[in-house]
């Protein structure tokens, strides 16, 4: 292992030990607070921009394979880990994660104490960070951190898009064939809207019994809009996506034709932070954001609980109860978590109810969307 060294925009120095790719990375800190799915984690492409940092501390013992990717490649800057495992016990691992670092370019830190870290996070709030395996002078990384820009002036939205429209053919995780359900062609076809899409999206809105197709984010509304006047398709998507809603623009204004038509939408993290932009409600950035697998998220009305995947720093604000009413609400921090529009098919959710690996207890929630398509 090489030595790597990590400074905070707070001024804090540190040195820890490396593995995966090399070289000096540049992003934004969090924490995550999932007890499994690293792979998946990483493989986000809504972590585009940042460093993870994992409270859980063991880390690389259960290695990777391709069917847990949720993207295809890896965009976070890096990872950070109590204790790294180079050696991996699992039936179905097929390699390391340090060669899945190297391939995708992402910095891998270990033998730090990411607790310190956490807290320090949770404590302070988000903030940038530079590491780097080449250079070890603090006073250079403070220089090259404070010449760098800042996650949200950057628009990563562009380096985690498809490039050209596709049909997705597969569906939830099939136990017994240990194999992704292949696609059951449906007479209702769905436009998803690629911000950053995890496959397990995909797959859950596959599995719910709609047709997907998949676009850039640099969709035309107007096409949409003609697509559904012809009953070729029944509805529109709005995928989760990495960086600050607020620098997306262009995009506004697309989504804003579509919600004045009356396609069904629903939408998932950016997704619904835009829905609610383009309603002219913006978001605002929490401290340190919400990102682990046991969050627990109520419904208002039935004071059902859910336990949830979260990965977001940003949050709709409370006063969007003027024009929508309130479906779910985080219990961590009271946050809105979750929306439906009055008046209208339109209805989007903060968590990830197609968490892969789990919890699963909001996945009903793509076979609402179904029924309204249908």
């Amino acid at each position: 292992m090489q030595k790597v060294w990590v400074y905070l925009e707070n001024g804090i120095f540190l040195e820890a030990n490396s593995f995966g790719a090399t070289g000096t990375s540049v992003g934004e800190i969090v924490f995550n607070t999932s007890m499994t799915g690293y792979q998946e984690i990483i493989s986000d492409p809504s972590y585009a921009g940042q460093f993870i940092t994992f409270t859980m501390p063991e880390i690389g013992n259960v290695g990777i394979n391709s069917d847990d990717m949720e993207s295809k490649s890896c965009h976070c800057k890096g990872v950070l880990v109590r204790n790294y495992h180079h050696e991996y016990s699992n039936f179905r691992a097929k390699g390391d994660l340090d060669a899945l670092l190297k391939e995708h370019n992402v910095l891998g830190i270990c033998d730090i104490d990411t607790r310190y870290l956490t807290k320090i996070v949770r404590d302070e709030g988000a903030m940038m960070m530079i590491a780097s395996t080449k250079i070890h002078d603090k006073d250079e990384l403070k220089k090259l951190l404070e010449q760098s820009p800042r996650i949200e002036d950057i628009n990563y939205i562009e380096e985690v898009t498809t490039s050209e429209p596709y049909i997705h053919k597969y569906g939830a995780w099939n136990h017994k064939e240990m194999a992704y359900n292949k696609a059951v062609m449906s007479d209702k076809k769905v436009i998803v809207v690629d911000f950053g899409v995890k496959r397990n999206i995909l797959n859950e809105l596959v599995e719910s019994g709609l047709e997907v197709e998949v676009v850039p984010s640099s969709f035309k509304a107007d096409d949409l809009i003609a697509r559904f006047e012809a009953s070729e398709i029944g509805g529109v998507f709005l995928s989760n996506g990495p960086g600050d809603p607020l620098t997306l623009t262009n995009e506004k204004e697309e989504v804003q034709k579509l919600i004045n038509t009356n396609i069904p939408i629903f939408a998932i993290c950016l997704g619904h932070q835009m829905l609610s932009i383009a309603h002219g409600y913006d978001t605002y950035k929490l401290k340190f954001g919400q990102h682990g697998g046991n969050h627990p998220v109520a419904n208002p009305e039935t004071k059902v609980v859910e336990i949830t995947a979260q990965n977001h720093n940003y949050n709709v604000p409370d006063n969007i109860v003027e024009i929508a009413n309130i479906t779910h609400m985080n219990l961590f921090d009271n946050t809105i978590e979750g929306v439906k529009y009055k008046n209208k098919d339109i209805f989007s959710v903060q968590h990830h109810p197609e968490a892969s690996p789990g919890p699963h207890e909001s996945k009903y929630i793509f076979s609402e969307f179904a029924k309204i398509v249908k």
